[in-house]
């Protein structure tokens, strides 16, 4: 497993615990440390909060995870790609759709030509409506 080697070259091991907090993470996508906790439970349910809170930050700093602020509520973490996104969430279904940088860049580059200010955009979530939710009442 790639992981583990990744981990050793940075003094550290992948312990049961970190690989169901990984694995977890990648099932679902964009996930809350509460929805994370849930998922591992499915299988092994003496895990707490606080161990995947642990984990999460651990495996965040050497780059297996990453986290945003998609709106409302805390903090949501997903598999770390070598894709930078930005995040669309629907504000009536929940849909969370990636952006690829690239459609960031007119955005991006009146920021820096207007304002003079260099963006963040990885961290960047714009909140508004999806097509199918558009379209309802």
């Amino acid at each position: 497993m790639a992981e583990k080697h990744e981990l050793r070259d940075k003094g550290l091991r992948l312990t049961p615990q970190r690989e169901l907090v990984l694995a977890a993470v990648r099932a679902l996508g964009h996930a809350t440390p509460d929805e994370v906790a849930e998922k591992v439970r499915e299988t092994h349910p003496g895990i707490n909060l606080s161990t995947v809170y642990r984990n999460l930050e651990t495996l965040e700093n050497v780059g297996f995870v990453q986290h945003s602020h998609l709106g409302h509520g805390g903090v949501r973490y997903s598999a770390a790609t070598e894709d930078i996104h930005a995040h669309l969430i629907c504000e009536h279904c929940g849909t969370i759709i990636e952006v690829p940088i690239e459609a960031t860049a007119p955005l991006t580059q009146s920021m820096l030509d207007d304002y003079g200010f260099h963006t963040d955009v990885a961290h960047l979530a714009i909140a508004g409506r999806c097509e199918s939710c558009f379209i309802k009442p």
